[in-house]
């Protein structure tokens, strides 16, 4: 890693998201970690993104507030309406040469259209389908409207920088970017392994050592397929196969879902766990359930596979480029709740199916590292700014007409 240090010393970066750090998701976390190494390696950063009061962890980097209003019926989210003048200002002295953009919303599109009037290039990843949340809050007569914007937003970045590459065909496929890329995600391996298992802190929580225990990790959001996980877990009682529900996390509908699964029927919840608290929690489960539909990587797949569990997930894009049905675990389509029982009662009952997918899960979760992630990341963004400049697209005189322009106090 050494020789790699100081190879970005001329990128100047201007990264902008919706959530860089007041809530804990995979994608900011993503986005951390890659501010982090792109500053070891040489280069300068600064990100633009809302904040709160009380911020979920301290940010990697220079982390700029944007004027922001909490999402409406979402109000642990917050949404910015562009950027002020303020901001477009403080990003001008910065000078970048490259502008990250993680999300289409108003702070994204508004920095898509500096970009143009600086002259420089704009590279976006993307981290989530947010047409298909729209469902889960009866709003799918939406959905239309909401490709449509996220197709001609991103098919205005140089790159669209996929999480897996099951998303990457399906963005090619539906035209979401004109050379859509893979920015995979990574697994810090000392953090999450099966030596963190802790039968101890399993009694803690009411779970006997003959019981089985099945995860659920993430935020306790419908999104998250907690309507799917509750009739799983319906119809594997019904069928009287013996297992405890272990719910790791925290969030809007945790109040649902305890009277959806009480613990008096036999459900854990841990409530919001991090650091080795979280990896003790994965290692201490026996089997990772993840029915959510709208991951795009499934960061708690990779987590929980390095931890040593076999995992049942949706057949869908993210833990479709992670999980080997059959080998690491098994993918079911969406739609079939008697599907996912089915996979779950063959690992219930099998301990010797158990142990011999946790194996392969395990070694399966070695080919995701960051360090390789990350300069993987760093090749395609000197990809794009040698293309740049061979072909004259940000000349000095145009940036310094876009600076001049600024100044006169345009809009954005």
């Amino acid at each position: 890693m050494r020789s790699e240090n100081h190879r970005a010393n001329s990128l100047r970066i201007a990264l902008f998201s919706g959530n860089y750090n007041y809530q804990r998701d995979g994608a900011n976390m993503a986005l951390n970690r890659l501010v982090d190494f792109m500053e070891r390696q040489g280069a300068e950063v600064l990100v633009f993104s809302p904040t709160s009061q009380e911020p979920a962890f301290e940010p990697a980097g220079t982390l700029v507030s944007v004027p922001s209003a909490p999402i409406p019926f979402r109000s642990e989210y917050r949404i910015a309406f562009g950027l002020p003048k303020r901001i477009r200002s403080q990003i001008v002295d910065f000078k970048p040469n490259l502008i990250h953009l993680s999300a289409p919303d108003l702070l994204g599109r508004a920095a898509l259209r500096l970009s143009a009037r600086l002259g420089v290039p704009a590279v976006a990843s993307f981290h989530t389908r947010f047409d298909t949340y729209l469902r889960y809050y009866g709003l799918s007569m939406l959905e239309p409207a909401a490709r449509g914007l996220m197709r001609s937003f991103y098919s205005n970045c140089e790159h669209v920088y996929a999480p897996s590459e099951s998303v990457a065909q399906t963005l090619r496929e539906q035209g979401w970017g004109r050379d859509v890329r893979l920015w995979s995600r990574g697994v810090d391996h000392t953090q999450f392994q099966p030596e963190r298992r802790d039968m101890a802190w399993r009694r803690s929580m009411g779970i006997a050592d003959t019981e089985v225990a099945v995860a659920f990790v993430g935020r306790l959001v419908l999104e998250k397929g907690l309507e799917c996980f509750g009739r799983v877990v319906d119809t594997l009682r019904a069928r009287g196969v013996a297992f405890r529900p272990l719910i790791v996390g925290d969030g809007p509908e945790r109040q649902w879902m305890e009277e959806r699964m009480p613990e008096s029927a036999g459900a854990v919840f841990t409530g919001f766990l991090e650091g080795e608290d979280l990896a003790r929690a994965y290692a201490s489960a026996d089997v990772f359930f993840n029915p959510s539909k709208t991951e795009t990587f499934g960061n708690v797949t990779l987590e929980a596979m390095a931890s040593g569990l076999p995992t049942v997930c949706a057949n869908a894009t993210g833990s479709r480029s992670i999980v080997v049905d059959g080998e690491t675990g098994y993918l079911v389509e969406t739609s079939q709740a008697n599907g996912y029982a089915d996979a779950l009662q063959r690992l219930l009952q099998d301990a010797d199916l158990r142990a011999a997918m946790s194996a392969s899960a395990l070694v399966r979760s070695r080919d995701f590292g960051w360090d390789v992630v990350m300069l993987g990341l760093l090749a395609q963004y000197e990809e794009v700014l040698a293309r740049w400049r061979e072909e004259g697209r940000g000349d000095a005189a145009r940036g310094a007409l876009a600076r001049r322009s600024l100044a006169r106090g345009w809009t954005s």
